[in-house]
């Protein structure tokens, strides 16, 4: 079905049609024919369909948590168009099979492009390095690879990892947690906090240090590397130094990252318990400058949903995450409400898309590009519900929280899968 979107704001820049041909992609506006329905977008944002690097999907093994279907759906909602979904599933996603299954029930639900993260290590063991050149090979052409959830936290396999995947372009994206540093009970920032309420200690450094480690070793490797939720004002340090060098170096921070703060943690909620912690204000200060100034390259949501009975525990002995994907475009605008609409689309699509490998994701909307765009009302008000969200699981950060910015409109391949803010079909 063909469309015209009349009177959009281009990245909040300049008003313009866009056409949307039979064929999902975009055309010129005076091409459109006759009769082709058009989709009122006056006093809208036009931007590139976002893209998540950092998706938790639980498919397979958890489908009581999420299934690839339903967190395509909270995508759509979320105005992607395309998502990563990373590798700590059961089984592992660690094999060609697993990853073209993955790639597989994306196509199937047929919301947003489902791109699979392999795994670095089999079983995310840490030891044996996972069939990489095979699944990029496969159908599913993964070119991202992370045993998230764990770090990667021997030098040498890291090392090897990198030297494989320099081979066909692949990014290695590392979870930066130093084992010997933040121990297997560690859930809450190492400081004042922490130990008032008793809690084991995060510190910071245990993330810098990797921070530190893999990009020496890209350096070393001549490999690309991709440091997952960022979450210290030290990490920052470690990637402009790096940067600076010319260091083939890419990082990503989470929307709650840039908003919440570990003064929540006072309530012992394990709705706030996530990996890496939550950090102090001058933290999040200095990842919300470094989005800004292009230090750190990209958002990513690291939605990470939950059954409840994994999550309604005791803090220390809740399972790690958040939701995400629904409330991302919004929490971001919130936190930093002086940021273009620019540079939302280039840190939330067109650079993840370019980190990602996907050719056709965060291009301009122009002619001869496909139609995977979003269309927000900027000066919308919602406060969220979690029980309105179409995930699975409900541990929601945001809850009861007033975010600014919603999406109305998503279109991927040029189909509407969201359309007046609920999801089409």
């Amino acid at each position: 079905m063909s469309f015209v979107i009349t009177g959009a704001s281009l990245l909040g820049e300049r008003t313009a049609d866009l056409y949307v041909d039979d064929a999902g992609m975009l055309q010129p506006v005076d091409s459109a024919p006759a009769g082709a329905e058009r989709i009122d977008a006056d006093g809208l944002v036009a931007l590139p369909g976002l893209v998540d690097l950092h998706t938790h999907l639980r498919e397979p093994g958890r489908e009581d948590a999420e299934t690839i279907l339903t967190g395509s759906r909270a995508a759509a909602l979320g105005g992607y168009t395309a998502v990563l979904a990373m590798a700590n599933t059961t089984p592992v996603t660690d094999t060609a099979e697993a990853a073209t299954r993955v790639w597989e029930l994306g196509r199937e639900a047929g919301l947003v492009h489902v791109q699979p993260v392999g795994a670095v290590t089999r079983g995310l063991a840490g030891e044996e390095l996972a069939e990489l050149g095979l699944m990029h090979r496969s159908r599913a052409r993964v070119t991202v690879f992370s045993d998230d959830g764990k770090c990667v936290h021997d030098p040498r396999v890291m090392r090897r990892a990198l030297e494989y995947v320099k081979a066909f372009g692949g990014v290695v994206s590392q979870h930066s947690q130093d084992p010997a540093l933040a121990g297997p009970t560690a859930c809450c920032h190492e400081g004042e906090i922490s130990g008032r309420l008793g809690l084991p200690g995060w510190p910071g450094i245990a993330e810098e240090v990797i921070v530190a480690r893999d990009v020496l070793l890209a350096r070393h490797t001549g490999s690309r590397v991709h440091v997952a939720h960022v979450s210290t004002a030290g990490s920052v340090e470690v990637l402009r130094w790096a940067k600076a060098q010319g260091i083939d170096v890419t990082a990503e921070v989470t929307p709650h990252h840039l908003l919440l703060t570990t003064d929540l943690l006072t309530g012992y909620d394990p709705t706030y318990k996530v990996n890496p912690p939550l950090r102090p204000q001058e933290d999040v200060e200095a990842l919300r400058a470094a989005l800004a100034d292009g230090t750190i390259d990209a958002v990513a949501t690291d939605h990470a949903p939950h059954a409840r009975h994994d999550k309604e525990h005791a803090f220390v002995d809740a399972a790690f995450g958040m939701l995400g994907l629904e409330t991302a475009l919004a929490v971001v605008r919130t936190a930093m409400p002086d940021l273009s609409w620019a540079d939302v689309a280039r840190v939330m699509s067109t650079t993840p898309a370019r980190i990602a490998g996907l050719a056709d994701q965060g291009r301009p909307l122009e002619p001869g590009s496909p139609a995977h765009v979003v269309l927000v009302d900027p000066d919308a008000r919602a406060t969220v519900d979690r029980d309105a969200s179409v995930s699975l699981s409900r541990n929601n950060p945001w809850h009861g929280r007033e975010l600014t910015s919603r999406v109305v409109h998503t279109v991927y391949a040029g189909r509407l899968t969201v359309r007046d803010g609920a999801l089409v079909g």
